[in-house]
Order: C-alpha cells, then sequence, then structure tokens
C-alpha cells in the first residue's frame, strides 16, 4: 500500500464530511445508500462519477467538524483510496488513519479533476506526472503505515494481540 494510484476527484475547502458522508442528515439511510450520494451537495454528481480507486483532493480543512467514523466508512464503500489536502480536521484526520484510510496533507494547487495522482507514503512523495508536478510530503510514520496496512486500528489489534500501548510487544 505505499504506492497509490488513481484519478484526482476534487472538492473545496472547508468540507464537512458529518454532512456529506453521514446519515445524520440523512436519518434512516445505511452507509450503501449515503455512498451513492456522498458530497453531493458541494460537487453534483460526485458520488455517481466517482471510480473505485480515485483519490479526493480537497482544500483546507476537510473533514472539519466531523467526528463521526461513518464518513471513513462510507468513503471505503465508494472506492476512496486515499485522500490528499493542505489540512484536514483533526478528528476526521484521525478516524480515517483508525479506519486504514490514507490522508496526507500537501499543497493541491495545480492538480485538476481526472489527473493521474501517484502517492508514496513511505517515500513522502506526491506526484501528478501528465503535469510534472513532484512534491515532498511529510513521509507517513511506520506506525501510521502500519495501521494503514493493517485496514485500520481494529485490524492491526487482531493482528498484533500482543501489542502495548507502549508500542512494543508484551
Amino acid at each position: 500500500m505505499n504506492i497509490i494510484k488513481g484519478s484526482a476527484r476534487i472538492l473545496g475547502d472547508e468540507v464537512s464530511t458529518d454532512i456529506h458522508c453521514s446519515s445524520k442528515y440523512l436519518p434512516g439511510k445505511d452507509t450503501a445508500h449515503i455512498a451513492t450520494v456522498a458530497f453531493d451537495n458541494v460537487s453534483p454528481g460526485f458520488a455517481k462519477n466517482f471510480v473505485k480507486g480515485d483519490v479526493i483532493v480537497a482544500g483546507a480543512n476537510f473533514g472539519i467538524n466531523s467526528s463521526r467514523e461513518q464518513a471513513v466508512h462510507v468513503m471505503h464503500r465508494m472506492g476512496v483510496s486515499a485522500i490528499v489536502a493542505p489540512s484536514f480536521g483533526r478528528q476526521f484526520y484521525r478516524n480515517a488513519i483508525n479506519n486504514g484510510m490514507p490522508v496526507i496533507e500537501c499543497d493541491i494547487a495545480g492538480v485538476a479533476a481526472g489527473d493521474a495522482v501517484e502517492l508514496d507514503l513511505a517515500g513522502g512523495r506526491i506526484r501528478v506526472p501528465a503535469k510534472n508536478i513532484e512534491r515532498a510530503v511529510p513521509p507517513l510514520p511506520a506506525a501510521v503505515q502500519a495501521l494503514l496496512e493493517a485496514g485500520g486500528l481494529i485490524p492491526f489489534l487482531q493482528k498484533h494481540p500482543d501489542w502495548n500501548l507502549g508500542g512494543a510487544a508484551a
């Protein structure tokens, strides 16, 4: 999972995933339904045109005010392979990692809808080959990469039952 490739799907600044990816505003609707309409209020047709493996490229503060893990579950159901944005709502950022969704903070200038995007999680790079864009980003820490590789915190703990909060085997 260290290298992720997909087409860029663009969203703007200050996107609250509580509003656009949860049942909070669609009471009685399940994750499968919400995945078919996610983000349509900020980008009509977004979910319908999303292809499994695409990368969400968003503006500042993606996931702002979002405390619901359901948003990440919805994006998994959509087939989102990663999210790139200059900044994230902190609760959303942690929920994403805990649920196995790669999130990369970096400058998104010059990236447009449909651009082929390559993310190197271990090497700390984002590339848009067709536009000769290559940016260094802080590599994700090894512990975060391990969580993502396992599919999130719970699968990681299931695979490593002796792991403790200090990070060392018991």
